[in-house]
């Protein structure tokens, strides 16, 4: 069965994927996420949604 994820898991999934849509499109220059969000932003937002599927699929994650 599944669980909603925690406040934490959520928040960080979602600051990660505002981060590289804000560096990739909107040009935003953010120190250490436009270092690798410019060179890997597939990689990056792949790593958003899996720790969003992880907080989902176990529970007290």
């Amino acid at each position: 069965m599944l669980s909603r994820p925690t406040f934490i898991v959520w928040l960080l999934s979602t600051i990660l994927v505002v981060a590289v849509i804000g560096v990739k499109y909107a040009g935003i220059n953010i120190p250490v996420v436009s270092d690798i969000a410019g060179k890997a932003t597939f990689e990056v937002l792949l790593l958003a949604y899996l720790l969003l599927w992880a907080g989902t699929v176990f529970k007290g994650i």
